[in-house]
């Protein structure tokens, strides 16, 4: 009894490539100290598809920070034209200086397959959850992720180990955490801080059960 002859696989250039997941929005805000800028800066060492979202500031740049890479340093009048024209997800004015994330920096990298990594504080992840509910495209990739202090005493353990205000500034800045820290409510995710690891762990762990979302995964065709 003969055989039919076995069939060759299809060619690679013919099978159906999986699509890619679409891309995520992280935005994470936390009070002043919290640690939110390290929970970040170890987050984008060990996930090489995030990438932070750059923001632009008038404030004078340090010796260290490069333009583009650090931020985008703008002239004040620059900033101002960039706000009338709504060119901000979000803006605000911190001691004197104007700080924003551009809408087209965000929506870029998104548009490139990036997933996006925002280290805001709450006022601008609120903004960004406003403009979220008029842009499908926005709301679709957004996901806000708090981190939380064990207690305010912890809080100002941190900033005084820092070593970067005075201790009215930090009582100022414990005074503003008390008000930042009642808006955990508003966002989707909430990670008390406990130590770097730990936080990084739960961090990968709400990145992962979000690429998971049903509504992010195309399922393969079945044949």
């Amino acid at each position: 009894m003969s055989r039919a002859p076995s069939q060759p696989p299809e060619p690679a250039s013919t099978r159906h490539a999986p699509e890619p997941l679409p891309p995520v929005l992280f935005v994470l805000s936390a009070p002043s100290g919290a640690g939110k800028t390290t929970l970040c800066e170890q987050v984008l060492k060990t996930r090489p598809n995030l990438t932070r979202a750059i923001t632009c500031t008038t404030r004078q740049p340090r010796p260290s920070e490069r333009e583009g890479v650090d931020y985008f340093f703008l002239e004040a009048g620059d900033f101002l034209k960039r706000v009338q024209a709504g060119h901000f997800l979000e803006h605000a004015t911190v001691f004197g200086n104007s700080y924003g994330t551009l809408k087209a920096e965000v929506l870029g990298k998104l548009r490139a397959g990036r997933d996006v990594m925002l280290n805001i504080d709450v006022q601008g992840a609120a903004a960004i959850r406003a403009a979220a509910e008029e842009d499908p495209e926005l709301r679709r990739a957004l996901v806000t992720v708090f981190l939380a202090v064990p207690s305010l005493d912890v809080l100002e353990k941190r900033l005084r180990k820092r070593g970067q205000d005075a201790p009215a500034a930090i009582q100022k800045r414990l005074g503003v955490a008390r008000h930042e820290l009642a808006q955990a409510r508003h966002f989707d995710y909430v990670i008390v801080s406990s130590s770097v690891g730990e936080d990084l762990r739960r961090m990968e762990s709400i990145i992962d059960a979000e690429k998971m979302k049903q509504a992010r995964v195309p399922l393969p065709e079945y044949e």
